[in-house]
């Protein structure tokens, strides 16, 4: 169950303010197709790394920030018994209400748009080279695509998706189709992109992308530096 950012006022507010200190890479692609993996190499390199959908599950876990409001709104029976969203109890109301799903959104929203924007600060004050945004729901969202310097797409075969989430989640394979189909297409994802990163391959073969990745970013910041 992907959560994602979508007031544009407030996000562009947040983050534009930021803007220009240093270049804005945004990280998407579909479920299973390999974010993390593009995501933590970047780390590995240098990039500081805003992952949207892990803030989504920081908030909902035991003590999270958004735990006490969705039980309020949704009642107890939406958390589990560690204290955390039901996550697959959640998703299939969502999926089959958009006023509960509108609901949810109101209550999570704000609170990852909070986080965004506090790690981006950090982040740009301790000098990281760039900044990634990884966010499942990028193209769905809206508001994203003007705050970027830079759009990744992570893409693979849309079987290839629906094994890995299957392996990793446990998740029936009807449920992962659904959520494919609740996404933007792959079509849909591509057409926006500055780079797509190709992960059906060897782990070499990704990691030689987001190297090349790695590289493209930084001339971006030197190209930025020397003309200002």
């Amino acid at each position: 169950m992907a959560t994602d950012t979508t007031n544009p006022s407030s996000q562009q507010a947040g983050l534009g303010i930021l803007k220009g200190h240093t270049p804005f890479v945004g990280l998407t692609g579909g479920i299973g197709s390999g974010k993390s993996a593009v995501s933590d190499r970047l780390a590995q390199l240098g990039a500081g790394i805003v992952d949207t959908d892990l803030i989504a599950h920081q908030i909902t876990a035991p003590n999270g920030v958004a735990i006490p409001f969705i039980e309020k709104q949704f009642g107890p029976e939406f958390i589990d018994s560690r204290g955390s969203l039901d996550r697959a109890k959640m998703r299939s109301l969502v999926f089959a209400d958009p006023e509960a799903r509108k609901a949810l959104e109101m209550i999570t929203h704000p609170l990852i748009r909070e986080e965004t924007i506090r790690q981006a600060q950090r982040l740009i004050e301790e000098s990281t080279p760039y900044l990634v945004f990884v966010v499942p729901l990028l193209i769905e969202s809206g508001n994203w695509l003007s705050l970027l310097d830079y759009l990744v797409v992570v893409d693979c075969p849309e079987e290839l998706q629906i094994e890995r989430v299957t392996h990793r989640s446990k998740l029936p394979r009807n449920e992962v189709e659904r959520i494919l189909k609740a996404q933007a297409s792959r079509q849909e994802r591509i057409a926006h992109a500055d780079m797509v990163i190709e992960n059906q391959g060897s782990l070499d073969h990704l990691q030689a992308q987001v190297l090349e990745l790695h590289q493209k970013i930084l001339q971006i910041q030197k190209d930025r530096s020397s003309s200002s």
